[in-house]
């Protein structure tokens, strides 16, 4: 639990990063992260070189502080075709000007976590996104062992779609990545295996019952058919085995 024992109570506000902020927005990048960011970077955050970002402060704060940035997040638009998650989307070939928005960094100081700072933030660049009409999507990637960022995504209803294998060389050591996507704008993922699956068990399953149908009309009828009740029982019940067999490879780790 981070230390929260404040001498006044916060006021926390939002606005875009600014050019004054360079000095800050790098020293708690270097406090947070584990990778190193160019000088190039912070200068296209604080210039808005392509990307967007917005800033938390604590309106509250005593000594001329009251401007410092305590959280920070960071994004750019990317175009859908050059994102390279195209096959996690509904992507229309019609429709090149289809966009996304990329969350590069996210950060809250220590003593100021745990106060919603860092959901709020997100909320923004969502807000921002959904504002974009060619925009689909919000994506980014976590670090697999940062466990409070991947809970706080999916209460944000981010969808864990795919783990990346060695996605991350940190120190010479490698580290999988998750990738989340929060779709905006009618966006949506593409039918996956499973859906296919189920869609599929769904068709034979109405093509069974329709059969079993005429079937007892022809029983009504005639009464030459023996009933085979056993037979349309083991379908079902091995539909259900294959459902719950391939729903397993697809579910987040």
């Amino acid at each position: 639990m981070a230390n929260q024992n404040f001498s006044h109570h916060p006021t926390i506000c939002y606005r875009p990063i600014q050019p004054s902020d360079l000095e800050v927005l790098e020293r708690i990048h270097a406090e947070i992260f584990p990778i190193r960011y160019e000088s190039e970077f912070f200068q296209s955050v604080v210039h808005e070189r392509d990307i967007v970002s917005w800033a938390a402060v604590d309106r509250s704060r005593p000594n001329g502080h009251s401007d410092e940035l305590i959280g920070f997040v960071t994004a750019r638009i990317a175009m859908a075709k050059e994102a390279g998650i195209g096959d996690l989307l509904r992507y229309d070939p019609s429709k090149p000007d289809q966009t996304l928005v990329y969350i590069l960094t996210l950060g809250v100081v220590e003593t100021y976590r745990n106060l919603g700072i860092a959901r709020s933030l997100i909320r923004q660049v969502i807000k921002y996104a959904s504002s974009v009409p060619t925009c689909r999507a919000v994506y980014l990637h976590v670090i697999s062992y940062n466990i409070p960022a991947i809970h706080l995504y999916k209460k944000m209803s981010f969808k864990c779609i795919r783990r990346l294998q060695g996605f991350y060389l940190i120190n010479g050591q490698h580290y999988d990545s998750f990738l989340f996507v929060y779709y905006v704008n009618g966006g949506r993922s593409p039918c996956s295996p499973l859906e296919l699956l189920l869609a599929v068990v769904s068709y034979v399953t109405s093509g069974l019952k329709s059969v079993a149908a005429r079937i007892r009309k022809n029983e009504e009828k005639t009464a030459k058919w023996p009933k085979c009740k056993d037979t349309q029982s083991l379908i079902s019940m091995q539909t259900k085995r294959n459902i719950t067999t391939q729903g397993t490879g697809y579910e987040c780790v």
